[in-house]
């Protein structure tokens, strides 16, 4: 399917052809790093709910809460991606504050998310919700987060988007180590080819759980299923078949006779 035969509000969070992988992602990730169902989850950035339609289902009433500056966006990603009547059961909260004011809802969380909102912000942005953060998550709480890995680190005073930003993993850090927070990186496939950190306090940075990406399992998986099905069929095969089997295999062309 082409990328303009999706709705507006999945084409505008990234490749929309991704979008249900990128939701599962996160999802398995969080719960990986121990989200269970009674715990609180901040979704920053949660755009048209690509994550949430996952997770609002998952957690209990009242723990998910969302960030989001473009109401529309999360307008219609409950029209379209979730329905009203799952709102009505799980009681979602949202906030369209564009300063990263995670401390807005006057609570602490369990776990919190930024998937792909470092990979478009400015130094002084990440400095801003990185102190947000080390006040709104719990002693023992989690921050997934993802940004793009570079050889330099992006001097811009503007948001980039579309389009990205990369930091040095050292520089990455660093900002991190300035707000009070560890940084610890996590081998977890993106479907962007982002890098995935964690960010919790220092006390609690080695005991975040190890993860096995189930991302690139399932992928490889998949692969391995999909090669040994192409090699039962040409098994099968002999002659003037298989030898079409085989350019079609190679060329993606069909012999004519």
């Amino acid at each position: 399917m082409s990328s303009e035969n999706y709705a507006e509000h999945r084409k505008y969070v990234g490749p929309p052809e991704r979008y249900d992988l990128a939701s599962a992602s996160q999802f398995s990730l969080l719960t990986t790093l121990g989200l269970r169902e009674d715990n609180s989850l901040l979704d920053i950035g949660c755009g048209s709910l690509r994550a949430g339609r996952l997770l609002l289902m998952y957690l209990n009433p009242g723990m998910f809460y969302g960030i989001e500056p473009n109401q529309w966006l999360i307008d219609d990603g409950i029209k379209n991606e979730i329905g009203r009547d799952l709102i009505e059961l799980k009681k979602p909260v949202f906030s369209n504050d564009s300063n990263f004011t995670l401390t807005t809802f006057g609570r602490t969380f369990d776990y919190m998310i930024a998937q792909s909102i470092f990979s478009h912000a400015t130094q002084t942005q990440i400095k801003r919700c990185l102190a947000e953060a080390k006040k709104a998550l719990n002693p023992t709480g989690i921050f997934a987060a993802t940004f793009f890995i570079g050889e330099s680190n992006y001097e811009g005073n503007d948001w980039v988007y579309p389009g990205w930003v990369h930091y040095t993993l050292d520089h990455f850090t660093k900002l991190a180590a300035d707000a009070g927070l560890a940084c610890k990186t996590v081998n977890w496939t993106h479907t962007n080819q982002q890098t995935w950190v964690t960010l919790t306090h220092p006390d609690y940075a080695d005991q975040v759980p190890q993860v096995a990406d189930a991302t690139r399992i399932s992928v490889l998986e998949h692969r391995l299923k999909s090669a040994q099905g192409k090699l039962d069929d040409l098994q099968a095969l002999t002659g003037m078949k298989l030898l079409k089997k085989l350019n079609r295999l190679i060329t993606g062309k069909q012999i004519r006779k």
